[in-house]
């Protein structure tokens, strides 16, 4: 496999393949522009914007998922941190929009953090939160999560999961981190089976030791799920327990949503203006669902809701200025698909709702309403959401040293092949940690 500092696939390949749709993407884009102009819109300024778009890729999402029934492994899967790190890589060569990687501990623990923070620079890669994992045992633990670990009626298993959260802290700052997400699956599968008040307090209790050592320029990002494993009752199962929580411990804890943690028909963009407004939103984890916690390719199902989370998020960054720097993350589960492709394409739909948010015309809905003209407040949302801005995310992955069709130049490179052949495929055994 053909490597440079700054990606693992030839250069020359990407360039050719972008030469051949040179032509095809320059008349969309100057159509696109004629479009826009129109509109009062510069379509430059607006290509500018998409390149300063980045989300992060996770780790684990490099490698192949699974159900509750099975896993099936995937060609070519990375077998270790460094190989994920190579499949991040990779992602961010051809989209030129995710330039930063979410490690989970201790899945993604190395045995020498400086190779790992050396092998990142060399990639062109930076590292984003940094995960804690204390809703699965691992070999060796002492005390079991079984009946839980934050929130466990065992001190031993709370300490426990308190130290290994500093850990991923320690670690997180030798990485160059600067966030630290903690997710748990504590909660009860039956009535009686926890005193709901007093699993909450001594959560607490065990989040006010992690955030005592946080650095000073760090923040705790507090994920809640409404379900699953706890399907009675989760402890942390919304964004008022989860806003609740964050208040309490301080102001380096913000909240984390997760597009997939709610219930179905949740209105998330209203929650996303909640947090933002009370400057509790810390960041995201992009994906999609149909059914519950699906961990499905950002957009594939609901784009539109998609898009009505950057309108507010754009919204919010007009009211709250520069300052407003919410984390940015795919959080997704490839059970069919290559791993790189759903990434990348993910990467895609969700750069292209941060720049149909910026086609807004924010005065004029203002306007309307103010006058409570619902019908063209409605109107003046939908025709952002449905401008094509396929030609401007093209022209910056190009103008940005990227592919102008990620999955195509992806495919032709015969990275999977390569990789495939280096990394045999073992039934029941994953890298991605995901069971």
């Amino acid at each position: 496999m053909t490597s440079t500092k700054r990606g693992v696939i030839n250069a020359g390949l990407v360039q050719d393949q972008n030469a051949k749709l040179e032509a095809n993407l320059q008349a969309d884009y100057d159509a696109l522009g004629g479009v826009l102009s129109r509109r009062g819109v510069d379509i430059d300024k607006l290509t500018a914007l998409a390149q300063t778009f980045a989300v992060a890729v996770p780790s684990w999402g490099a490698g192949t998922g699974g159900t509750r029934f099975a896993r099936f492994p995937g060609r070519g899967e990375p077998r270790n941190v460094f190989e994920k790190m190579e499949d991040c890589a990779v992602i961010n060569q051809l989209t030129r929009a995710t330039p930063a990687v979410s490690l989970h501990f201790p899945w993604d623990k190395p045995t020498d953090v400086q190779e790992l923070r050396g092998t990142a620079e060399e990639l062109g890669l930076g590292f984003d939160a940094v995960n804690s994992n204390t809703f699965q045992d691992q070999v060796g633990q002492e005390h079991t999560y079984k009946y839980g670990s934050l929130t466990a009626t065992s001190a031993g298993a709370r300490a426990q999961a308190v130290a290994h959260n500093i850990e991923c802290i320690e670690l997180g700052k030798a990485l160059g981190s600067q966030a630290l997400t903690v997710w748990v699956g504590d909660g009860a599968n039956f009535p009686g089976q926890s005193n709901l008040r007093g699993a909450l307090e001594r959560y607490l209790e065990s989040m006010r030791q992690i955030y005592a050592a946080l650095p000073d320029d760090w923040n705790i990002f507090i994920e809640h799920k409404l379900f699953e494993p706890a399907f009675y009752a989760t402890t942390i199962a919304d964004w008022g327990t989860s806003f609740a929580c964050a208040t309490t411990l301080g102001p380096k804890a913000k909240c984390l949503v997760d597009l997939g943690h709610h219930a179905p028909n949740t209105n998330i963009e209203m929650i996303v203006a909640r947090l933002a407004q009370f400057g509790k939103l810390g960041g995201f984890h992009f994906n999609d669902s149909k059914y519950g916690d699906d961990d499905l390719d950002s957009g594939s199902i609901n784009p539109f809701q998609l898009f009505l989370v950057f309108n507010e998020l754009a919204d919010a960054a007009l009211r709250e200025g520069p300052g407003f720097k919410p984390a940015y993350m795919l959080d997704q589960s490839h059970n069919v698909t290559d791993p790189i492709e759903s990434l990348m394409s993910s990467a895609v739909e969700v750069q292209r709702a941060f720049v149909q948010s910026a086609l807004v015309d924010r005065n004029e809905l203002a306007s309307l309403q103010e006058q409570n003209d619902v019908l063209q407040a409605a109107q003046c949302l939908k025709r952002a959401f449905r401008t094509d801005v396929g030609p401007i995310l093209a022209m910056a992955r190009v103008r940005s040293g990227g592919a102008a069709d990620p999955v195509a130049a992806y495919r032709a490179s015969g990275y999977r092949d390569r990789v495939a052949s280096a990394r045999p495929a073992k039934a029941g055994a994953s890298s991605s940690g995901i069971v």
